[in-house]
């Protein structure tokens, strides 16, 4: 993957990550359950490509 995406993703990532505090320090009963999933689920498999690239780059 290029320097440029993996720049792109990391800047979405972290956007991603914000609004999941964001969404995470509302109140109990105004937390959106299927916002919140998505979210988390999204910033993971984001994490998770990141990881993996960083990885091939320093072994390689």
């Amino acid at each position: 993957m290029s320097t440029e995406a993996l720049i792109v993703l990391a800047i979405i990532s972290t956007v991603i990550w914000i609004t999941v505090s964001k969404e995470a320090i509302k109140p109990i009963k105004e937390v959106d359950r299927r916002k919140m999933i998505t979210l988390l689920s999204a910033g993971t498999l984001t994490a998770i490509i990141l990881t993996v690239s960083l990885f091939q780059h320093l072994l390689f």
